[in-house]
């Protein structure tokens, strides 16, 4: 009789699990379609898994995007932008049975500003190396019309040049087609402010990039000469030299001029977004002048090329620190003043000298004709001994 209830429970326990399990597959099966939303056996001899939050952009997706649209800007201010090519005569050296000397003309790219006219002339402002040593310059217009061009005056250590048209080369669709650009205010620039830049860039006519003032008075070394100009990462490429900097109300606030590049293998690290425009507020004057034919008044020159000499240099070397002169410019005042290759100069006007523009800076204040006193370390046997030396600037 025992035996019988004990088989009668096991059949029991039996046909309950199975119905169980059955309820149990149905309730899952209904749960994978989406028809019933529960966690089965949610902490049933389980640990739950770490799981990733993610944000629901196909929901938000107007959010986030920030297109900069500078359309209106450029279309007001493309008139104003000119390219520029220059062709130089130049020596490609002896060739030939005879070894005759071979001439040929280079041409070169660049960029310009329109920024004033007279009754007689439509003014450019562009870069000096745009346009130095240049025997032909042609100018053309936002409507694609050529012009031939002449150099009004230029300033080699400001790297800035005005270029002059005579009306009466222009026709009347040309002078209806383009505009006086509006020069702001660059000492109002802040790092960070959104800029534009617009030039000719490889020769290729105008072409527009943007970004930000990444640097203010950024010290800038070109052909021995320092100036202070605007770090931006817009691209710079060769043609936009003499190019608008515009700020966001389209206002000419730097003269695009130089940029750093690397010709370093692809293993080493390259340079990018570190182009250079001089500041206009800067040379406003310089550019007044030569707009109309005055010559260069600012800053004298002592006459010599040189480099910095680095407190590791002086350590390695046993030298002083300053501007070591490497080359003396004959019949300058550096060379009447009997100044020296090898010389340090360590002061000016009993001002010290601590980096390159330190002189630089210091000689835009002063004029041609006007006298400095320098203050020099010289070789004296096998040591530097100082002195003061009178110059003339010239």
């Amino acid at each position: 009789m025992n035996e019988k209830k004990s088989s009668s429970k096991i059949v029991i326990i039996v046909v309950i699990s199975f119905i169980v399990l059955i309820l149990v597959s149905f309730l899952i099966a209904l749960n994978n379609v989406g028809l019933l939303k529960i966690d089965i056996l949610k902490n049933v001899g389980t640990t739950k898994k770490a799981e990733l939050t993610y944000t629901e952009t196909n929901t938000k997706i107007k959010e986030g995007i920030y297109i900069i649209d500078v359309s209106d800007i450029v279309e007001e201010v493309m008139p104003s932008i000119v390219s520029i090519t220059s062709k130089t005569l130049v020596s490609s050296g002896y060739y030939g049975p005879f070894y005759s000397s071979q001439e040929r003309y280079t041409t070169g790219a660049g960029s310009g500003i329109i920024i004033s006219k007279t009754d007689d002339e439509l003014l450019i402002l562009t870069n000096n190396h745009v346009v130095e040593d240049a025997n032909e310059l042609s100018v053309k217009f936002v409507n694609d019309k050529s012009v031939d061009a002449t150099v009004k005056g230029t300033s080699e250590r400001r790297d800035v040049a005005v270029i002059a048209i005579k009306m009466k080369d222009l026709d009347d669709a040309t002078i209806n087609a383009i505009k006086i650009a509006t020069l702001g205010d660059s000492d109002e620039l802040k790092v960070g402010n959104g800029i534009i830049a617009i030039g000719n860039a490889l020769g290729y006519g105008q072409s527009v990039t943007t970004g930000v003032v990444s640097a203010l008075n950024r010290e800038v070394k070109i052909d021995n000469v320092t100036n202070k100009m605007i770090q931006i990462d817009a691209a710079i490429n060769g043609g936009n030299s003499g190019g608008a900097l515009l700020n966001n109300k389209g206002e000419v606030v730097g003269i695009n001029s130089a940029k750093y590049s690397s010709s370093v293998t692809s293993s080493s690290a390259s340079i990018e977004g570190m182009g250079f425009a001089i500041p206009i507020t800067d040379v406003k004057e310089l550019i007044t002048a030569l707009m109309n034919g005055e010559e260069d008044t600012t800053g004298g020159v002592i006459g010599i090329e040189g480099y910095m000499v680095s407190e590791t240099q002086s350590e390695t070397y046993n030298m002083p620190e300053g501007i070591y002169i490497s080359k003396i410019i004959a019949g300058s005042g550096a060379d009447k003043a009997g100044l020296e290759i090898g010389n340090i100069i360590i002061g000016i006007d009993n001002n010290d000298i601590t980096k390159f523009s330190d002189l630089t800076d210091y000689l835009y204040t002063k004029k041609k004709g006007e006298k400095v006193v320098l203050k020099i370390n010289y070789i004296s046997g096998r040591q530097y001994k100082e002195k003061e030396v009178e110059v003339v600037l010239s």
